[in-house]
């Protein structure tokens, strides 16, 4: 199992709260959201659950903000918003076990990380375009066969982005063991 000390559990915490910030804001077209790739982060990095709450609320708060002061669209902001409660927690959860099941740089950690990034990935595309499409007012009439297109046409893109930040934070997380195993030894 995979644990961080709790200062460092705070340093990773405000590092993924500041990816968060800079790139859900949606001010700039530049960088595309990272969220779901950060709450599977904290769950991985974080044990405390309370911090879900934290980055859930951070969430939305950054989306208020947008939408109110910087004029971004309010399209998404439908009754279906808070599905992303039970979305973001899929993706939280998963990276929580993803961190129980974690054996170090090994060809066995790096498979079941992909079981628990597709996983979390896809529960989450269900639970937040489902509620979307269901919910939301925007379409007409809801069948299972419309929204099934829509997963398959919009599914694709959301796991490429949430795989470029991910990658970026395997990169990461392997450089920063590798820096520390070789302090240890000199």
């Amino acid at each position: 199992m995979f644990e961080l000390s709790h200062k460092n559990q705070w340093l990773v915490g405000g590092i993924l709260l500041l990816v968060m910030l800079a790139t859900r804001v949606h001010v700039s077209d530049h960088l595309l959201d990272a969220s779901w790739a950060v709450f599977f982060l904290a769950g991985f990095y974080l044990r405390n659950a309370v911090s879900f709450g934290v980055f859930m609320a951070t969430a939305m708060a950054i989306d208020y903000v947008a939408v109110n002061q910087f004029g971004v669209s309010d399209f998404c902001l439908s009754p279906a918003y808070w599905a992303l409660v039970p979305a973001y927690g899929a993706l939280f959860v998963s990276g929580r076990w993803f961190a129980g099941q974690y054996q170090g740089e090994t060809f066995a950690s790096l498979g079941k990380l992909i079981i628990a990034v597709i996983a979390g990935f896809a529960v989450s595309e269900v639970i937040s375009s489902g509620s979307f499409y269901a919910l939301s007012g925007t379409f007409a009439e809801v069948t299972w066969s419309e929204f099934g297109a829509q997963l398959l046409k919009y599914s694709p893109h959301g796991l490429y982005i949430m795989s470029l930040y991910l990658s970026t934070a395997a990169l990461l997380h392997i450089a920063v063991r590798q820096i520390k195993q070789v302090n240890t030894t000199v």
